[in-house]
């Protein structure tokens, strides 16, 4: 079984393009200043390697469980074998194709005593796109992930981004870009960018107040044609400008250390959420608390499953949206659950009569987990299965009724005949069948089983059966 931290994020995939370079780090101790100049002297006492640019956001959606590939080029050097090996190392469906006319760029930060004492960038910038022969790769590639991301960090790997960007549209996927540079038409037709405050003054120019920056990033998000903008404001938290209107994020850091890479696992969260099917506001919430975490680490570094669990938890943002009355509303609200670590229990049926077999049935699936929920069918899928005289009661009733019941948490319908779609919607952590069945009868077992959860059936409380009870009635 997958590790529970991490199990319901695997149902994400994203697929990051763009810059790639490696982040390489020398410590060392500080004890004297050089009498050649005055500067500190740093004797190095180790070094180590980390991903940078694309290669760290392919890695943050990795560290939280979700599936993870990254397509970029990197040169024919001891960078470029490094960062390769590094990004083989870490669980992502690595594309790294090897480009001899271009170097790997390469960032070295000599630290002393936990501080960043230099950096010392090497990089070229390529005399071409150097991505350009891949359009197909990446066209094949998007047809197993949900979401794309566009990392560009203006190093030549996404010279032909506008086509990226129509390419992942004509596919139906959700497109991520972390944008740079001054002309960000290339982005037109992307779902989401997220600049950060320096970027985006350098577009939209500077504003006085809230109220012209409203203004200005909405003229641009529609301009564009984007669905939303999604400005990082250090350590003033994030704002998401969209169609429905502004929504603020204040910062959930307890202490800023370092903000390398802190764009990074934005963009990352946000993309797996995304994926999940949260909405954006939701999908905002989360990668900023993702970052609040990150931006209290030294250097480029990811956020775990568990530390971005423990931290929705913590700061009791799991709460129900205000509207559970559709499937979309449903799945937001439990992944919100399950977002602050709490187990999800489904079990299904007609539900037509409910006597005191099915109350100690619920209360026994309940018991299993954090949270219940019940897929109904409608009247008509009941008049299938039981006959023209069915159901007894209509659908609004049968829900009305379950929802009543303490052990039952969510209810939701479904017209199909079997519950197989609403199941692999839900996915949930145990999924549960009462009566004699065996586990490979169930319907939705073996896609559950497959994504690391449990399979139960439980027993039915004897002496009580709906047939029964409208067998007693009509003989009356």
């Amino acid at each position: 079984m997958k590790n529970e931290n991490s199990r319901k994020y695997s149902l994400a995939s994203v697929l990051v393009v763009g810059d790639v370079m490696l982040d390489r780090y020398w410590f060392g101790d500080v004890a004297r200043i050089s009498p050649e100049a005055p500067v500190p002297v740093a004797l190095v006492q180790r070094s180590e390697d980390r991903l940078g640019g694309a290669a760290n956001v392919a890695f943050n959606i990795a560290t939280l469980g979700a599936k993870a590939a990254l397509l970029s080029v990197v040169g024919a050097d001891d960078a470029g074998a490094a960062l390769t090996q590094l990004v083989e190392a870490s669980g992502i469906d690595a594309r790294l194709h090897i480009d001899r006319d271009i170097r790997t760029t390469l960032k070295l930060r000599v630290m002393g005593r936990q501080q960043q004492l230099l950096r010392i960038d090497f990089e070229d910038v390529p005399s071409h796109e150097v991505l350009k022969l891949k359009l197909n790769e990446y066209r094949n590639l998007l047809n197993d992930f949900n979401v794309v991301i566009l990392s560009d960090y203006g190093k030549g790997g996404l010279g032909h981004v506008a086509d990226m960007i129509q390419i992942a549209r004509a596919a139906g996927k959700i497109i991520l870009v972390d944008p740079k540079g001054t002309d960000w038409s290339k982005y037109a037709g992307a779902n989401i960018i997220t600049p950060n405050l320096a970027e985006l003054r350098q577009i939209i120019g500077h504003w006085v107040d809230e109220a012209e920056l409203e203004v200005k990033a909405q003229a641009l998000r529609q301009e564009l044609g984007l669905e939303a903008i999604l400005l990082t404001r250090s350590q003033d938290g994030m704002t998401l400008f969209n169609a429905h209107g502004v929504f603020h994020e204040s910062t959930r850091a307890k202490e800023i250390f370092d903000v390398s890479g802190a764009g990074d696992t934005v963009i990352a969260t946000l993309g797996i959420f995304l994926a999940l099917g949260a909405d954006q506001q939701f999908a905002m919430k989360a990668a900023n608390i993702a970052a609040g975490i990150v931006v209290g680490k030294l250097g480029t570094a990811t956020v775990s499953a568990a530390e971005i669990n423990a931290a929705f938890k913590e700061q009791e943002v799991c709460a129900d949206p205000d509207d559970v009355s559709t499937e979309h509303g449903l799945l937001v609200a439990i992944e919100r659950r399950r977002a602050a670590g709490e187990r999800i229990v489904m079990t299904n049926g007609c539900f037509d009569i409910l006597h005191p077999g099915h109350v100690a049935y619920l209360e026994q699936a309940r018991a299993l987990g954090d949270r219940l929920v019940v897929a109904v069918n409608d009247d008509e899928s009941v008049k299938r299965l039981k006959g023209h005289e069915r159901p007894i009661n209509n659908l609004e009733t049968r829900l009305r009724m379950l929802s009543a019941l303490k052990s039952v948490d969510w209810v939701v319908a479904f017209t199909e005949d079997t519950p197989e779609r609403i199941i692999t919607q839900i996915n949930p952590d145990i999924l549960v069948k009462g009566g004699d069945y065996q586990i490979n009868e169930i319907v939705g077992a073996e896609f559950v089983l497959e994504n690391g959860g449990e399979v139960k059936v439980l027993t039915f409380l004897d002496g009580h059966s709906t047939s029964k009870i409208i067998e007693k009635v009509r003989g009356a």
